[in-house]
Order: C-alpha cells, then sequence, then structure tokens
C-alpha cells in the first residue's frame, strides 16, 4: 500500500500553549461580563448524554464530568447511556435538543472523527449541529504484540511486516473503530500489508491475541495494561503524541517508528448543540477547564489511562474539524464502511 500522508491534529503541547495563553488572557479564569450573562445559568438539571453503554471510558469520563458540574454550579448533572449505531443515536439526540445549554453530548474520535466518513448518512452533521465545549480528555491506544512474535520494537515490527507482506496478522474490536482505525493508519503510513481481523469488541480480541491467535494490536491502553504488566502482551509503541506516565519506558509510535505526525488516540469531550448562547458554552468550559486541574479529576482520569485537556470552544472546534479530515482519509485508505 502506498504511503499516504494525512494532516496532523494540533499536538498536545500545542494545545498546552494555547490552553496557558487562554488563561492569562482571563478566557479561562472568566470575566466579569461573561459571569454576569451566565448569571442565570443553570437554573435546573443538566443531562449529559453518553452514547455508549455504562462502564466504558466515556461513561467513565462523562460522569466524573458530570460530578464537576453539579459541585461547581449548584444543580444536578445528570449522565443518560443512549447508546448505538456507534455513537449516532445518542449525538443526533443532543444535535436536536434546545440550545440552551441543560443537554450536552460526551462526545469521541468516533460520533466527531471517524462517523462521517464510516457511515453513507449521519443523522447529523458533526460540525454545523454542535458547539464546542471543550476536549476533556484523551486516552492512548497501544500497539501490543503477542511475545512470540519476533519485534522487539516498532521499527523491527515494521520491517518484519514488509518482509512478509499478507502474513502478519492484527485483531481490532471492529470494522471502522479506532482501534481498526489505528492500525490502518500505521500500515498506510509504514507501507506494509498486515491483515485485518475484526471482533465483536476489545474483550474477545485481546483474549484470541494472548492465546496467540492474532499477532499484534492497537488497543486501548486501559483494557491493554493489565495484560502488559502481567506479560502476557508486550507493548511497542504509543498512539499518543507523548509518552504516557502509566507505561514508563515505552516511546510514542511516532518516536520509535519515526514516523512524523502518527497519532491516534481516543478522545472524550464535551459538545452543546449548535446555537447556544457563547456565554453558556463559556460557562460549562471554564468549570471543565478548573476541575481538570483538581486531584481529584485527574486521579479519575488517570485511572483511565487518560491525560486531561480542557481546551476552549474555538481551539477543541479546530481540532474536530482537523480529525474529520485525518480519519476521513483513513477510512478511504482501508475501505472500511458502515450502511
Amino acid at each position: 500500500m502506498a504511503q499516504d500522508h494525512f494532516p496532523q491534529s494540533p499536538s498536545l503541547t500545542s494545545r498546552r500553549t494555547l490552553i496557558q495563553f487562554a488563561a492569562a488572557s482571563g478566557v479561562l479564569a472568566g470575566s466579569p461580563l461573561v459571569h454576569a450573562q451566565a448569571s442565570g445559568f443553570p437554573n435546573k438539571p443538566l443531562r449529559l448524554i453518553v452514547p455508549f453503554p455504562a462502564g466504558g471510558t466515556t461513561d467513565i469520563i462523562g460522569r466524573a464530568v458530570a460530578q464537576e458540574f453539579t459541585k461547581v454550579l449548584g444543580q444536578q448533572a445528570v449522565v443518560e447511556n443512549r447508546a448505538g449505531a456507534g455513537g449516532n443515536i445518542g449525538s443526533e439526540m443532543v444535535a436536536k435538543s434546545p440550545a440552551d445549554g441543560y443537554t450536552l453530548l460526551v462526545n469521541t474520535v468516533g460520533t466527531h472523527g471517524i462517523n462521517q466518513a464510516l457511515y453513507q448518512k449521519l443523522p447529523f452533521d458533526p460540525v454545523k449541529d454542535f458547539a464546542p465545549v471543550s476536549l476533556v480528555a484523551m486516552v492512548p491506544n497501544v500497539l501490543v504484540v503477542h511475545p512470540s512474535v519476533p519485534a522487539q520494537n516498532v521499527k523491527e515490527l515494521i520491517a518484519l511486516a514488509k518482509s512478509k507482506p499478507g502474513r502478519l496478522n492484527y485483531a481490532s474490536s471492529g470494522n471502522g473503530t479506532s482501534i481498526h482505525l489505528a492500525a490502518e493508519l500505521f500500515k498506510s503510513m509504514t507501507g506494509t500489508f498486515i491483515t485485518h481481523i475484526p471482533y465483536r469488541g476489545s474483550a474477545p480480541a485481546l483474549t484470541d491475541l494472548m492465546a496467540g491467535q492474532c499477532d499484534l494490536m492497537f488497543d486501548n491502553l486501559p483494557s491493554a495494561l493489565p495484560h502488559i504488566r502481567s506479560g502476557k502482551l508486550r507493548a511497542l509503541g504509543l498512539t499518543s503524541a507523548k509518552p504516557s506516565a502509566a507505561l514508563p519506558g515505552v516511546p510514542t509510535i511516532e518516536q520509535a517508528g519515526g514516523l512524523a505526525g502518527y497519532e491516534a488516540s481516543a478522545w472524550f469531550g464535551i459538545m452543546a448543540p449548535a446555537g447556544t448562547p457563547p456565554e453558556i458554552v463559556n460557562r460549562l468550559q471554564q468549570v471543565i477547564a478548573r476541575g481538570l486541574q483538581q486531584p481529584e479529576m485527574r486521579d479519575r482520569l488517570a485511572g483511565q489511562g487518560a491525560e486531561p485537556v480542557g481546551n476552549t470552544p474555538e481551539q477543541y472546534g479546530v481540532y474536530i474539524k482537523a480529525e474529520l479530515d485525518k480519519w476521513a482519509k483513513v477510512v478511504k485508505v482501508s475501505g472500511a464502511k458502515i450502511d
């Protein structure tokens, strides 16, 4: 497969620089005008729609944000799980909700990065139908191999795959998932051919990988971590822009493989319906940004291998557009489609 060049998403370093600038200029700290305009909000409970089942990373991050909203805003923030169609059902619900700040979406790289290219027709526009609030956190995927695979690092894996086109295979949690497309991005940037074996979820894929039925996988860090620590899987690299404290000594794939611009992290944020007043959006973002500085919330996210972000609505909007562009190219190269 010929190498493609994909647009790079803003790096975490760039985001942090922008966040620091915003804080210095009063965007995150808030201004008297913003507080005055948003002083009547909220006067009733808020709903955070999680478009995936309870118990997953999206749900855990959504509940952490809801807890912070409840604590700071003085109104109960309730999480509702509206799963189905890869997150599209819950996303459509929020897109069609009143633009008053009381119904919010916990969105992901799937709902606002991948699905537009993956599904023939979405019931919402990921840009036009939403008002970005903030990117809350990023969770890296990790490239893991079965111990029988002779490659000890990313460069050796690339060389092995090139020497045996189609002989290596990788497991994924399903066609079109972020785990699948992280591998497809890797294949495209390295010019390798590795056979895809899709499963119905990460758990059965990991089971077969540990049994030696598959060679490698780009799994979410939280679910792979226990098996890496037990020695059942070998970690070669992280898909994030920088290393993770959860896996000290494991480099990024960009570093280890010399793949400039490779980044395929799962990410989670908050969106409001399009047309939500900017003062309400800014108020919600302020609560998120401040909450992410608190040890309790940071520890809760760290338990998921997540790195807090907390950028501004404007920065989040730019990031989403870059992700949509990047993943559209990856989906096209992979040939993945869901009717």
